[in-house]
């Protein structure tokens, strides 16, 4: 589990990497009600906070065992 000062700031390729999805399955789970829009903060960029990783990692464990987003 990520400390709440580690992800202060982090982009959504940030987020990325640090639980090993791609950019674009993070915008499909925000589609998909999964997880959670960003925080805008300054012009184009959005924070997310660490709650986002731990529920990402969540959600390809949950995948890995055999069930569907809609079952997430």
């Amino acid at each position: 589990m990520l400390e709440e000062d580690e992800m202060a700031g982090f982009t959504i390729g940030k987020v990325a990497k640090a639980s090993g999805v791609g950019v674009e399955t993070i915008r499909f789970y925000q589609r998909s009600g999964l997880i959670n829009e960003p925080t805008p903060i300054r012009t184009s960029f959005r924070e997310y906070p660490a709650a986002t990783v731990d529920r990402i990692r969540f959600i390809k464990r949950a995948q890995n065992l055999g069930f569907t987003l809609a079952e997430i």
